[in-house]
């Protein structure tokens, strides 16, 4: 490992130290990735198979939530084994090209799951305000497209990042104090200006995260407009327990990241291992627990997995 090189050559090896000052409890800290990895993979992977088996689930609602629960488990897949395999072996040795690489999807899963959480905002809307109608407007094929624009906006959003990556000169340390890797985290140990990387970020962070945030606001206070003039108080109380999983996916997922960008710009004094764990909650926690929320607060998936678990009871 080199802290500095000299030589003007750019480092095409980094090593990754996972959480540092916390070196010598590595060991314990990976107990929870371990679990929530676990628990993740299991979770989503039993929703898409119930999802996708079960013809009574074939709603706009269950199709958008298969597409999360897929982005969950790629998200995890990228950077959890990177994150353990530190922990248990030291093995934080990473090329460039392969840093790219994982940073690309992460940032990716994160545009598309934040596009995900907005169209089911408006399947909310949909199904809400226009309820006869809601199978007549978000038909399959509606819903393929939706799937295609997500990916395709996620796609085109990061794929800029690999160019501005790839044309920096990476002269400084090759050590990068993270259990895993990310843009401005890598893009600052170049010796080049990297404020076209810094602007480019933002501008990505304002184009799709903020904007899918707003977007979302706009949508459930035209829901909530819509379910203050329902006639009945049952009728109002069903409505809004239609929407309680997805707002506690939407918490789950922008409130950790919210807290971790406000801890970052505010929180000088804030250890830099405190600034890492947050990150990593951001990865860990909704994967985690996103299948979990859906499978207790939603009973038609709760009668499927019932169904596969007890069989002998059907």
């Amino acid at each position: 490992m080199t802290a500095l090189n000299h030589t003007g050559v750019s480092h095409t090896v980094f090593y990754l130290l996972g959480i540092p000052g916390l070196e010598d409890q590595h060991l314990w800290i990976s107990i929870p990735f371990f679990i929530s990895y676990v628990t993740a993979l299991l979770g989503n992977s039993l929703l898409i198979f119930i999802i996708l088996t079960r013809r009574s689930l074939h709603e706009p609602m269950f199709l958008f939530l298969c597409m999360l629960a897929g982005a969950d488990l790629v998200l995890s897949t990228c950077t959890v084994p990177q994150a353990l395999a530190i922990f248990w072996f030291r093995a934080g040795e990473i090329s460039l090209n392969c840093c790219i690489t994982q940073l690309f999807f992460i940032h990716s899963i994160f545009v598309f799951e934040s596009g995900l959480l907005l169209v089911m905002a408006f399947d909310r809307y949909v199904a809400i305000c226009y309820p006869l109608r809601y199978t007549t407007i978000l038909t399959h094929p509606l819903i393929g497209k939706i799937g295609v624009t997500i990916v395709l906006r996620s796609y085109c959003a990061i794929f800029p990042i690999i160019f501005l990556l790839k044309r920096l000169t990476f002269c400084r340390s090759n050590v990068l104090p993270h259990t895993g890797c990310e843009h401005i985290g890598l893009a600052k140990y170049a010796c080049n200006d990297i404020r076209v990387n810094i602007w480019y970020g933002l501008f990505v962070i304002v184009s799709t995260l903020l904007l899918d945030i707003l977007l979302i606001f706009v949508s459930y206070m035209l829901i909530l407009h819509a379910v203050f003039h329902m006639p009945s108080q049952d009728a109002r109380h069903k409505a809004l327990n239609t929407c309680g999983s997805h707002v506690c996916i939407i918490i789950l997922f922008y409130g950790p990241g919210i807290f971790t960008a406000l801890t970052q710009r505010f929180g000088r004094h804030i250890p830099a291992h405190i600034h890492i764990l947050l990150a990593n909650v951001c990865i860990l926690v909704p994967p985690m627990l996103n299948p979990i929320i859906y499978g207790i607060k939603t009973k038609a998936i709760q009668e499927q997995v019932a169904l596969i678990l007890f069989p002998k009871y059907r």
